[in-house]
């Protein structure tokens, strides 16, 4: 068993003001006068300092993170070992630009992704900034290598807010309205969805295959991206043999197979990687958040004929590998393995899942549970329905935030609640989160 990081300010939830409090609230008037509108805050309250599973704000209120900045302190907040990394980095130095004079982070980085991510062919990687970044990257590549234009993506895709990116994503408002003209030779089709479709995986996989073989062609095809569990989409999971029916059928028409494994990847479903799961191997893999513990970093890593396919310097960026990121990765990386984090999702999960489970019995707004590892949500419908019920999520959170625990609401139709806490969240964390959201959902009910 896991235990939670000890913390000087406490491990337990307490919330000793309304929320926000009284600075908070001070802090966002600044904000207002300063900070552009199309940034949203979904709960206002400022963070003066964290530790494991608990942040703390500026008025003293102990909030239970089980959001972990949408999947990237998985290893949980002010971690021994990525302070020690990162202050001796930043000792040391803090920026050279790899492309002009390079540092062995980089490389080690470089080295730990291809150990990690699927496959046994040789691999080599390029680091940047974002996880938009690393997706346009990859597009990049696979256009590249196979001379072809086409990249395929599916419904309720969530790839990015870059222009390649917000063409790849499948929601149009907040991420998409009147931002465009797009990036042309973006194709889309259905996912499995299983509480919706009620498909098997093999059935899923047929009707997106023939839609590109009809309305796209294998031959022009470049790559097929996509992510191996949902995020912004709705933390959809494709029913059992979704994923190695298409990776087959990219595999017969040398189509590049991307797996976008930002906010699935490094131990987040219970194993290192999402895809893992059902054994597919990718040729591609995008890696960000959960990456670097809190450090803007990101990874594109894959088979080295397709990266090495690239003309010098046409891979890039000021930023991209930072040494204080890189540092960062490596100490985030090593503390998964040590503390056998990929172990402690799947303990995460199953008592997710099941306190889920258990509450669908009671309420009858949930219309479906589903995910892996610490990755899990629930979708919430009108009762006896599929119809969506956003107004139930949105109510959900709001309780939630109101005492205390921070919970993410995501979905094409804004009506899934998903749960994504740091992977060092003690049982009687997990426990009292669960106690507070098993009431908002009654509550909303």
């Amino acid at each position: 068993m896991v235990s939670s990081i000890q913390s000087e300010v406490g491990t337990q939830r307490k919330v000793i003001t309304e929320l926000p409090g009284p600075k908070s609230r001070a802090l966002h008037e600044r904000r207002k006068a300063v900070v552009s509108a199309g940034l949203t805050n979904g709960f206002p309250i400022y963070i003066e300092r964290a530790d494991g599973a608990i942040l703390v704000d500026a008025d003293g209120n102990q909030i239970l993170d089980l959001g972990s900045g949408i999947a990237v302190t998985t290893i949980g907040h002010a971690v021994p070992e990525l302070i020690e990394a990162v202050s001796a980095q930043v000792a040391a130095f803090t920026h050279t630009c790899f492309m002009v004079t390079p540092y062995e982070s980089y490389v080690e980085v470089c080295e730990e992704l291809a150990t990690l991510t699927p496959g046994t062919y040789a691999k080599t990687s390029a680091l940047f900034n974002s996880g938009s970044e690393a997706v346009e990257n990859a597009v990049k590549v696979a256009r590249l290598a196979t001379g072809r234009q086409a990249i395929v993506v599916f419904d309720h895709a969530y790839h990015g807010r870059t222009n390649l990116t917000m063409a790849l994503t499948a929601k149009n408002m907040p991420y998409k309205d009147r931002f465009g003209p797009f990036a042309p030779e973006i194709y889309r089709v259905p996912m499995s969805y299983p509480f919706l479709d009620e498909l098997s995986g093999a059935e899923a996989a047929a009707i997106a295959i023939k839609e590109i073989e009809t309305q796209v062609g294998a031959k022009n095809v470049a790559a097929l991206l996509i992510e191996p569990i949902q995020g912004e989409g709705g933390f959809i999971v494709p029913a059992d043999g979704f994923l190695p029916a298409l990776s087959e059928w990219t595999t017969q028409n040398g189509v590049v197979f991307i797996a976008d494994e930002i906010q699935s990847g490094f131990c987040r479903t219970g194993d290192w990687f999402a895809v893992d799961h059902e054994g597919v191997v990718p040729d591609l893999v995008t890696t960000a958040k959960g990456l670097a513990g809190g450090m803007p970093l990101a990874g594109l890593t894959g088979r080295a004929e397709l990266m090495n396919a690239v003309h010098e310097g046409g891979l890039g960026g000021t930023y991209g590998g930072n040494p204080v990121a890189a540092a960062a990765a490596l100490a985030t990386i090593k503390t998964l393995r040590d503390r056998n984090l990929v172990a402690r999702a799947r303990e995460i999960g199953d008592t997710l899942l099941t306190a889920l489970h258990s509450l669908q019995q009671d309420v009858a707004i949930i219309g479906d549970v589903r995910g892996r590892g610490a990755m899990v949500a629930m979708e919430l419908t009108q009762p006896g329905t599929k119809t969506p019920n956003a107004a139930a999520a949105k109510s959900i959170v709001n309780y939630c935030n109101q005492q205390g625990v921070i919970v993410l609401a995501c979905g094409t139709y804004g009506n899934v609640i998903r749960l994504l806490p740091p992977l060092v969240i003690s049982d009687e964390q997990l426990a009292d989160g669960l106690s507070v959201l098993g009431a908002a959902v009654r509550a909303a009910s």
